[in-house]
């Protein structure tokens, strides 16, 4: 293989990829700085009396738009006043599962992206947006069916108005950004170049026949699937993305295919690595027992959100 073959065929397109991707996050950091969903933050009190829910919680829901830390820290105060009761813990954090994810929707956007192409990762990322919504809308149908009414509050109370600075919001994004960037080079040039030699020395089309001989059940996806499925497990999501990629810039996967394989990894993986970054801040905030359960709580109900999801999709995609 010639250099003019090896620029066309592996260091433009690796080239082009980290270009997008680092003002892809340069992007997504500093509209996360901004604060850019806090105004979301208003139509809580309307929300929370769908649900028949605290104004504690409300105001928790409003915080996670900014601030997850901030919004778990107010519940576990009211939680240890004796304001909410175990299962109004549980139901507000699993209720701020939409909030929070709207807090690291532009990174995960601009990230996704430069790896899968604008349309695939329109698919994924609605995807996963649609389900944080259900869980978020199925905790309201819940609460309004067993818990009591409650009288009108005030949200906003529980709520300070943080002075905005941009000096400061321009440094954080800057800060993330070369903190992300460089976990993300670190990722994704070795697993880029590694999956365009694979493809090159045939390794996929003898993992597809092992496959058939051996694992049936795994018929569903090709071995290139099967692929990005076990790179999200062992290292993260970026991993994932990058392999997605380097199978699509081959023509090896078609976006339907990269996109449900991205769904099953992300059910697989997520929820061994949020308990080990979760915990040690979670057990900060509440008790080491009642941090366990609400995290075993969030990503069961998380994981079976993603199951309806992906098995939709599947169906009807």
């Amino acid at each position: 293989m010639d250099i003019a073959h090896l620029w066309h065929a592996l260091g433009w397109p690796l080239l082009r990829l980290l270009g997008s991707l680092a003002l892809g996050l340069l992007v997504a950091n500093l509209i996360e700085a901004l604060n850019w969903t806090r105004f979301l933050a208003r139509f809580a009190a309307p929300i929370i009396r769908i649900g028949h829910l605290k104004d504690v919680i409300g105001a928790s829901f409003s915080m996670a738009f900014f601030s997850g830390v901030a919004a778990n820290s107010l519940l576990a105060e009211a939680y240890g006043a004796g304001r909410l009761t175990d299962r109004e813990l549980i139901l507000a954090n699993l209720f701020n599962s939409l909030p929070t994810y709207f807090l690291h929707l532009p990174q995960m956007f601009f990230i996704t992206v430069p790896f899968i192409g604008a349309r695939a990762a329109a698919t994924y990322v609605g995807l996963t947006l649609l389900a944080a919504v259900a869980r978020s809308a199925a905790i309201l149908v819940y609460g309004r069916l067993v818990l009591p009414p409650l009288a009108d509050g005030c949200v906003v109370c529980h709520l300070t108005d943080d002075s905005f600075s941009w000096k400061k919001a321009l440094a954080k994004a800057w800060k993330r950004f070369l903190r992300r960037l460089r976990s993300m080079v670190l990722f994704t040039v070795p697993i880029y170049i590694l999956f365009h030699y694979l493809t090159v020395w045939g390794v996929f089309d003898a993992v597809e026949r092992w496959l058939a001989a051996h694992l049936g059940f795994l018929s569903w996806m090709t071995p290139q699937a099967v692929s990005i499925v076990m790179f999200q497990m062992a290292a993260e999501t970026s991993a994932g993305l990058a392999a997605a990629g380097a199978m699509l810039g081959a023509g090896d996967l078609e976006p339907r295919q990269v996109v449900l394989a991205l769904l099953v990894g992300n059910i697989l993986s997520t929820p061994m690595r949020a308990f080990r970054h979760q915990f040690p801040y979670y057990a900060g905030i509440f008790k080491p027992a009642v941090a366990v359960r609400l995290i075993v709580h969030n990503q069961a109900f998380r994981a079976a959100s993603l199951i309806l999801v992906l098995v939709a999709y599947a169906v009807l995609g």
